[in-house]
């Protein structure tokens, strides 16, 4: 995975630098196959080469953390033909880029519901976390088999087992505590959700870390996601007035500072 870090030029009056962590919906595949009159699989094959190209663009880019949403709760319930063709691209993803992601010292992870799923698969997603656990470079988090509303409830469970144990007294329960039982503990809240595929919409994907990303919606599909595409993401973040609920010092008026709660 040649390539080194690149410094972004970030367009005038940009409020931002380069969001430490990115989270990408990979969307569009199947409809980007459809325009070619191609079988949906081949779409997929294409977004397998793009999240390549994107892997690598993220680390020169500087980007801490990388999530992308590879297969959701939901997408079971696709034709089964598909979903036999996507578990064989996960394998092929695993057999053909692992070794590269090692030598780019690239951590993968992943997130999503691991009861079920084929046991090789389940196997090969541990000995991927397992061979790039030392990495320290790019943090490349993959969401497969997963959904929002899932880890949320799998989260309240958990806090409800330990206060069911004693261990948790209930007023203990706070933000910080809920998001010690999610997948992502430990990660930076997401600061930018890029959707390529023209939809607007967010998916199950998610929910309590993107609490205040930013989102870019892109019309190009997922096949046809480039390095400049993300770049030009990259460059609409920055110019982003981020306020996470508040009001920035110099928009106050004297009006909303009386207003204003204490």
């Amino acid at each position: 995975m040649p390539g080194s870090k690149v410094e972004i030029a970030l367009p005038p009056g940009a409020r931002n630098g380069v969001p430490r962590h990115v989270a990408i919906i990979m969307d569009g595949n199947g409809r980007w196959a459809t325009k070619r009159m191609l079988p949906r699989q081949a779409g997929h094959v294409s977004g397998i080469a793009s999240l390549r190209q994107t892997v690598i663009a993220g680390r020169d880019f500087g980007i801490a953390y990388l999530t992308v949403y590879a297969f959701s709760t939901e997408n079971w319930n696709r034709p089964k033909s598909e979903v036999l063709g996507l578990m064989g691209l996960f394998r092929r993803f695993f057999h053909s880029d692992m070794s590269n992601l090692q030598r780019a010292n690239v951590r993968v992870r992943f997130i999503g519901r691991r009861a079920g799923i084929d046991p090789d698969i389940a196997g090969l997603i541990e000995e991927a976390e397992r061979m790039t656990a030392a990495n320290n470079g790019l943090n490349l988090t993959v969401a497969f088999n997963y959904g929002a509303r899932e880890e949320l409830t799998a989260a309240a469970r958990g806090l409800a087992r330990e206060v069911s144990a004693g261990r948790l007294d209930p007023s203990a329960i706070d933000e910080t505590a809920f998001s010690a039982h999610l997948q992502t503990a430990g990660y930076p809240d997401v600061d930018l959700v890029i959707r390529p595929g023209g939809e607007k919409r967010v998916s199950n994907f998610i929910l309590w870390q993107a609490a205040y990303a930013e989102y870019v919606f892109l019309d190009v599909l997922w096949p046809d996601f480039s390095r400049e595409h993300f770049e030009a993401a990259l460059r609409e973040y920055a110019l982003r007035d981020r306020r996470f609920g508040g009001v920035k010092a110099e928009q106050e008026t004297p009006a909303s500072r009386r207003t204003a709660s204490p």
